[in-house]
């Protein structure tokens, strides 16, 4: 079976190492421009792309795969199938029909929910339970195709944006190499997704990050596990940008919403509007993160003090 691969971040690189460990015939990889990053304004490569330059499969990086010229250049590589995974790109008609078996996208939520660009996190933010990969038959909607296969993830209690990541990514491996003798021997029964119950998990900003202590504690505490490892939850401390990297809740010490309302040797805990949160770990503006207890060794923080 030979397959066409797209995708670009890290995500989309355990498949195409799956795809390569298992014996797929990867005739091309398609991913994003290389991106300047830095004050030297360096190209870098995708990771996808590194990882196709390791293994010499030709890469294709055209800044719009819909173009008349990218889809030439696309068709002279054979592919029984078109495997993609966090591209990044909406693919035309043409394009899914390309293939024998269609094109097919392997996505990090069970859909229809979490549809869009950043469900690992959100599913983190809006206190789901489990989450999962589904491998749907892609058409030329934003994840809107027939479902063919889903996987359930737990999520735990401790999970960060990372941690839920790097599960869902070993899962999406695992899962794809599992189901692909399946379509190829027609082996598949497609489900059309119930757009009344699908959500949206749009792209995340640094914006999304800055904490509303009127919000519950609970509230806060997703916030701050769903955005770890970016774009990171944050407050203000005296003026200066106070990173939040670990927190539990705790029955609220009385004080308004922002206020520290208590101070033990390995933890500041800030009032909420309901409940307080107990910072374990953080990053203060120009220092390095560290736990509460380290931080306070060098730092008076008072009962009292407002964050935010």
């Amino acid at each position: 079976m030979k397959v066409v691969y797209m995708g670009t971040p890290d995500f989309a690189v355990g498949p195409l190492e799956a795809l390569i460990a298992a014996g797929y015939e990867v005739t091309a990889v398609v991913t994003q421009p290389d991106k300047a990053k830095g004050r030297s304004d360096k190209l870098i490569p995708s990771p996808v792309k590194a990882c196709a330059l390791e293994h010499n499969i030709p890469v294709l990086t055209p800044v719009k795969i819909k173009t008349p010229e990218a889809v030439a250049e696309l068709s002279k590589y054979e592919a029984d199938i078109f495997v993609v995974a966090a591209f990044g790109q909406i693919l035309s008609e043409e394009i899914l029909n390309m293939p024998k078996y269609g094109c097919i996208n392997i996505h990090a939520s069970l859909l229809p929910k979490y549809r869009g660009a950043a469900p690992i996190q959100w599913s983190i933010i809006d206190k789901e339970k489990e989450t999962g990969i589904t491998i749907m038959q892609m058409d030329k909607g934003l994840d809107t195709g027939d479902i063919l296969f889903q996987k359930v993830v737990p999520i735990d209690d401790e999970d960060t944006g990372e941690s839920l990541f790097e599960k869902l990514a070993k899962a999406g491996s695992e899962f794809l190499i599992e189901v692909l003798p399946k379509i190829e021997a027609g082996d598949v029964h497609p489900i059309k997704q119930d757009a009344t119950k699908s959500t949206y998990a749009g792209m995340l900003t640094k914006a999304h990050g800055k904490i509303d202590w009127t919000k519950d504690a609970d509230t806060i505490e997703h916030l701050v596990r769903g955005l770890n490892s970016w774009p990171s939850a944050y407050t203000q401390l005296q003026g200066k940008q106070l990173k939040i990297w670990k927190s539990h809740v705790v029955e609220k010490k009385g004080g308004e919403p922002g206020c520290v309302c208590e101070v033990t040797k390995d933890s500041i805990v800030v009032a909420t509007g309901k409940d307080a949160l107990a910072i374990t770990e953080l990053q203060l503006e120009g220092k390095k993160r560290m736990s509460a207890k380290d931080f306070l060794v060098g730092r008076t923080v008072e009962i009292g003090t407002m964050l935010g």
